[in-house]
């Protein structure tokens, strides 16, 4: 089988919508559009010049890239187009670390591609009580030097892009302050009907609960945020919160033996395509 891939533009999101459906994945307009943004993202067509493959890869210094949104349209399927697609993307990656979040069904050929997984990622959904009075509180322009300075501790990549077009992207920005520092800071955000929390990166799990409460309980209704497996005790104070787990992909990571930065302090992404 034949298939030409190429670079995307934002006029090809009709098609990645289109695919999305056919993988029985939601159309996610807005998703869509900020990894335009933000990353580059591949395509596939066949000799009739139909899409039937997505990878996006999103580049952050020459530290860390995320590659997410491999879709291949089903009657494509077991053909090799999605090792293909991974292979192109990877290619232009040029940073030391890539990492991806996998299901159950990708994971088998991530690792073929030499991925290691890392950790599980959780994702729970529902309505989370927080403290009665918020203990956060919105973010202002004049923090974003400050928030800059906290993610790239945590992440150990330079993330400016992101965080710049969180401010108009997030229903909610919130910082946590502790004398005059910036502890941590979190975001809540609407995809289709699903109000979403994340990024959580602080420096400890109080700070991390306190951020998610306050944005769950701004939020005023059912939340989804996806927690990294390694504070368990984070985990059990959302479900006893409010909220119920629904599912669990793998971070994997590819290039170097771990991820750079401190990510004992980074607790949800920003979403699962960006990291």
């Amino acid at each position: 089988m034949t298939w030409g891939i190429g670079v995307l533009t934002v006029d090809d999101l009709p098609g990645c919508l289109a695919l999305a459906q056919d993988r029985g994945w939601p159309a996610e307009d807005g998703k869509w559009r900020l990894l335009f943004e933000l990353g580059t993202v591949f395509g596939a067509r066949n000799t009739r010049g139909e899409l039937v493959g997505t990878a996006v890869l999103t580049r952050y210094g020459n530290s860390l890239s995320v590659l997410s949104m491999v879709l291949v349209a089903a009657r494509h399927g077991g053909q090799g187009l999605g090792r293909r697609l991974v292979t192109h993307a990877l290619a232009g990656a040029r940073t030391r670390t890539v990492a991806l979040f996998a299901t159950e069904s990708g994971r088998p050929l991530y690792e073929k591609l030499g991925f290691t997984a890392v950790e599980a990622l959780h994702t729970y959904i529902g309505t989370i009580s927080g403290h009665p009075e918020p203990r956060s509180r919105p973010a202002l322009p004049e923090d974003i030097t400050a928030i800059r300075a906290l993610d790239a501790a945590i992440v150990g990549a330079p993330r400016e892009a992101l965080l710049q077009r969180l401010f108009l992207f997030a229903t909610q920005l919130q910082v946590l302050q502790h004398d005059n520092d910036i502890v941590g800071y979190g975001a809540v955000w609407r995809n289709l009907d699903q109000l979403m929390i994340g990024p959580v990166l602080a420096t400890d799990r109080h700070a991390a609960a306190t951020l998610i409460g306050d944005l769950a309980s701004g939020a005023d209704g059912s939340v989804r945020v996806d927690l990294l497996d390694h504070d368990c005790r984070l985990r059990e104070w959302v479900q006893d919160a409010g909220a119920t787990l629904r599912s669990s992909t793998t971070l994997m990571i590819s290039g170097s033996p771990s991820l750079p930065g401190d990510r004992s302090r980074w607790y949800s992404p920003m979403m699962q395509a960006l990291g």
